[in-house]
C-alpha cells in the first residue's frame, strides 16, 4: 500500500488531505489537481505557509465530481465550467459524493450493485440521469489519455502566454 494510501486509511473522514493523498484517491497526477485549481475557481484548498495545500472533504467531493464529468461523462473543461456556473458547485459536489472512489473503478459498474453499497444505486440514478439530460449535445467526447494530453498542452501554452505577456511588459518599461 503506498504511503499516501496508508496515511489516508488511518485518518478520520473529516480530516484534511494533502495533495498527494487526494491525487492517489482520485487516481490523477498532482499537476492535474493544480491545473484544475486554475480552471475551476470553486476548487480552493487551504494553503499553509510555503504553499502546501490541504483539501477538505467537500473539496475532495467537488474534485471527484469534476473528475467524473471530465473522465467518465466526456465533458470538456469549458463544459464543466458552464455546468458549475449554471448548476453551482454544490451540484457537482453531490455528483462527487455519488461517484465510487477511483480505485474501485476496476470493478464492473454493471454488476449486481456496480461496486456501490446496497440501496445506494436507486439514489444515484436520478443524479446520473440529470447529468445525462444536462449535457449539451455539442460536447465532444475524447478518450481519457487524449484529454489529459490536451489539458497538459493547454497548461503549457497558458504558461508560455503568461511569459510572453511578462516579457512584453518588461520591454515597454
Amino acid at each position: 500500500m503506498p504511503a499516501a494510501a496508508a496515511a489516508q486509511s488511518m485518518k478520520s473522514p473529516e480530516a484534511f488531505r494533502t495533495i498527494s493523498e487526494v491525487a492517489s484517491e482520485l487516481d490523477v497526477p498532482q499537476h492535474v489537481l493544480r491545473f484544475w485549481e486554475t480552471k475551476f475557481t470553486q476548487v480552493r484548498p487551504v494553503k499553509r505557509a510555503g504553499g502546501r495545500r490541504y483539501y477538505r472533504p467537500d473539496d475532495i467531493d467537488l474534485l471527484r465530481g469534476i473528475r467524473a464529468l471530465l473522465y467518465s461523462d466526456g465533458y470538456t473543461i469549458k463544459g464543466v465550467q458552464k455546468l458549475l456556473r449554471e448548476q453551482g458547485a454544490k451540484y457537482v459536489t453531490e455528483l462527487g459524493r455519488t461517484e465510487p472512489p477511483a480505485r474501485s473503478r476496476g470493478r464492473s459498474r454493471n454488476g449486481a450493485n456496480g461496486g456501490e453499497p446496497p440501496g445506494e444505486r436507486a439514489a444515484v440514478l436520478p443524479i446520473r440521469q440529470a447529468r445525462e439530460e444536462s449535457r449539451p449535445a455539442e460536447e465532444s467526447r475524447l478518450g481519457e489519455p487524449d484529454r489529459v494530453k490536451l489539458e497538459l498542452l493547454l497548461a503549457e501554452l497558458l504558461q508560455m502566454k503568461a511569459r510572453l505577456r511578462a516579457a512584453r511588459e518588461r520591454l515597454r518599461l
